[in-house]
């Protein structure tokens, strides 16, 4: 056997940063240098590194009970399905650890609920890495090394005539992330969305970056007038834990069984008692300052080129690559959409003076 540089397998660019330690918006390096953190893990750190609620809430819930097998109940996973149905409007969710994994499970409810196989999806949406999530996710480049996948039709976003031509008799599924956030960081319009509702498939709003208050809104889809299906959810849901969700909505329960799917680490008792915690620190103190911290951002990027996003989940369109290591030896963590978006995505808890601090290292940058 040949030697290897490194125990890891090599799924991911070499790193030139560790961060040791973090606090509200900021890292430490183990150098102990600090940086603004305006990626938050990609939009996964809502509420701040360290966060006093789901801090708390975690601590509390490693003295009691770390893991009990879905053949029992726990108390935080029911109290978060509980909170996840009130803010939804009458829910049920399945819990699992990751985004790919609510977007399979998705795909397996859609199916068996249908009856039928079909998927549409988006031109550049990202819905996850395991097969049945690849195979929604419209960027080629991601799918063909493990091709064939499940069958799936992809349409341009916010081009009505498409999507309302590709939902056809075998439709299961429409998934559609209410801002793309890989694709580029693109809102879908209003019109665009209600257009997926047109048929007999299952409708998913993947809110698995959107949610969580990101974009202003606890759920991105109260913006849109609408009201899916299914709802997929992970990232900021425990401040950093792994936890994931799909929601079904009540009117769309009842398609899964006993023994129709399941998740040995899915619910975790701890990571649950996080998500508590982060909900209920997601109220409307927080969304509004989550909407007035985004527009004005939003105002501001666009002096430097072609600003989108909704809320803090905001996209800069350059003419050229975005310089991320740049930007991290100035001290601001960030992170790319496409290779010529620079996406901002962090903290709900961003304050007025950090968004000055990240605007002024980005125009000294790009300078």
């Amino acid at each position: 056997m040949s030697a290897v540089a490194s125990p890891l397998l090599p799924v991911y660019p070499p790193t030139t940063v560790t961060f040791v330690e973090g606090d509200g918006a900021r890292l430490v390096d183990d150098t102990g240098r600090e940086y603004l953190d305006f990626c938050a893990g990609i939009a996964v750190v809502a509420l701040g590194h360290r966060h006093p609620a789901p801090l708390a809430a975690a601590a509390e819930q490693l003295g009691k009970l770390w893991h009990a097998s879905n053949l029992f109940g726990t108390e935080p996973q029911r109290e978060l399905a509980a909170r996840l149905s009130e803010r939804f409007g009458g829910a049920q969710s399945f819990f699992c650890n990751s985004g790919a994994e609510a977007v399979e499970a998705a795909v397996k409810y859609a199916r068996k609920a249908t009856r039928k196989t079909g998927i549409v999806a988006l031109e550049g949406s990202f819905h996850g890495r395991t097969t049945g999530a690849l195979a929604a996710t419209g960027q080629p480049a991601k799918r063909a090394p493990f091709e064939p996948l499940l069958p799936a039709t992809f349409v341009p976003p916010n081009d009505v005539a498409a999507l309302e031509a590709a939902i056809v008799g075998d439709t299961a599924l429409v998934i559609l992330e209410p801002v793309m956030g890989e694709g580029g960081v693109v809102p879908l319009d209003a019109e665009f969305v209600a257009a997926a509702f047109g048929g007999d498939a299952l409708v998913c709003l993947d809110e698995i970056q959107t949610g969580v208050g990101r974009t202003g809104t606890f759920f991105c889809f109260e913006q849109l007038g609408v009201r899916p299906h299914l709802v997929t959810m992970a990232k900021g849901l425990a401040n950093g834990l792994p936890v994931g969700a799909l929601l079904v909505a009540d009117e769309a329960a009842g398609a899964f069984a006993p023994g129709d799917h399941g998740s040995t680490f899915g619910g975790n008792p701890v990571a649950c008692a996080a998500g508590c915690a982060v909900v209920d620190q997601v109220d409307d103190a927080l969304l509004a300052s989550v909407d007035r911290v985004g527009n004005r951002l939003l105002q501001s990027l666009g002096t430097l080129g072609r600003a989108r996003g909704r809320g803090l989940l905001l996209g800069l369109e350059l003419d050229r690559p975005v310089p991320v290591q740049e930007l991290l030896e100035a001290g601001l963590v960030v992170s790319t959409a496409t290779p010529n978006v620079l996406r901002l995505t962090p903290p709900l808890t961003v304050t007025d003076a950090e968004a000055d601090e990240a605007l002024a290292i980005i125009r000294e940058v790009l300078a």
